[in-house]
């Protein structure tokens, strides 16, 4: 039996996120054997560093990514959040899967959810988006930066190091951790990262035989509604570890875009909407991200040191 190799960081997550991908291959080609190869990244290594202080982008597909230029293995699977928005001609998305529910998710240590959370209450969360948002919503809670796999977050809250962290709910789906979730977060109240919930596979462009393999795994909406969200956050000219969110909708044949622009401290938000035509999504997102800088986006994203 020909054996298929894909590349995946060695976190429990990404390992689960990557045998969520072979399952759906092994339905389709009962033929083919399909083995994983774990990659650290130096996202994996410095942990205790806050992303924002790392330099450089994909700073947790990297390594994943020369691995597959090298031909160590033949497909790549990323969470789609992760990957920059400039891409390797030589390289590929050749399918994204059904996104996973893209909202935040809300895990506190006394049940309560966000708006019941006591004043100077210690928030945990790596992400300036979702800090930006939160205290526009809750100045009055403390956030401080939390980095780890989720099963290391989880532990913080648990050992009442923080009374609560926000995370990705698809995470947890994917882990069968849906009961730890206090509280699912509104898109209204927290948009979700560029890509938030979604899982990219990538080739090399000129591998032909794994584009035939992996194809058949894209979900057209789910890509339609990611090229609105990347092309929004493209044009502000932002990073996946910025203060800028997005989340993409298609229905009956439209394209809705909400966008979010902050500045770090969450004193300044902006957050905004478009419609357009689903067939054409990167419009929809460059569109969205000028309504936004026509209102200041720029001068946030400036005090960000995007």
């Amino acid at each position: 039996m020909p054996v298929f190799v894909l590349g995946s960081r060695g976190s429990a997550l990404a390992l689960a996120q990557t045998q969520e991908v072979i399952r759906y291959l092994q339905s389709l080609h009962p033929g083919v054997g399909f083995e994983v190869k774990k990659i650290r990244t130096q996202g994996d290594i410095q942990r205790r560093q806050p992303l924002t202080q790392m330099g450089g982008k994909g700073v947790f597909v990297k390594e994943v990514q020369e691995a597959l230029l090298a031909g160590r293995v033949r497909a790549a699977v990323h969470s789609y959040k992760d990957l920059p928005v400039e891409s390797s001609p030589e390289l590929e998305v050749v399918a994204i899967l059904r996104r996973e529910d893209p909202r935040d998710a809300l895990v506190s240590r006394a049940g309560l959810p966000l708006e019941g959370l006591p004043p100077g209450a210690v928030l945990g969360t790596g992400s300036p988006r979702r800090a930006a948002q939160i205290r526009a919503l809750r100045p009055d809670l403390t956030i401080t930066d939390l980095r780890g796999n989720l099963d290391t977050r989880l532990r913080k809250v648990a050992s009442g190091a923080v009374a609560g962290v926000v995370l990705a709910a698809a995470g947890l789906n994917r882990m069968g951790w849906q009961d730890r979730i206090t509280q699912l977060l509104p898109s209204e109240v927290c948009i979700p990262a560029v890509g938030q919930g979604a899982l990219a596979v990538e080739i090399r462009a000129d591998d032909e035989e794994a584009r035939r393999l992996l194809a058949p795994l894209d979900h057209l909406p789910t890509r339609t509604a990611i090229a609105a969200e990347r092309a929004f956050l493209e044009r502000l000219g932002g990073g996946c570890h910025s203060p800028i969110a997005a989340l993409g909708e298609v229905k009956d044949g439209r394209l809705r875009l909400w966008g979010m622009v902050a500045s770090p401290n969450g004193d300044r938000l902006l957050k905004d909407s478009m419609e357009g035509d689903a067939a054409s999504p990167r419009q929809v997102g460059q569109l969205l991200a000028e309504k936004l800088l026509s209102q200041g986006a720029a001068d946030l994203l400036a005090g960000s040191g995007t």
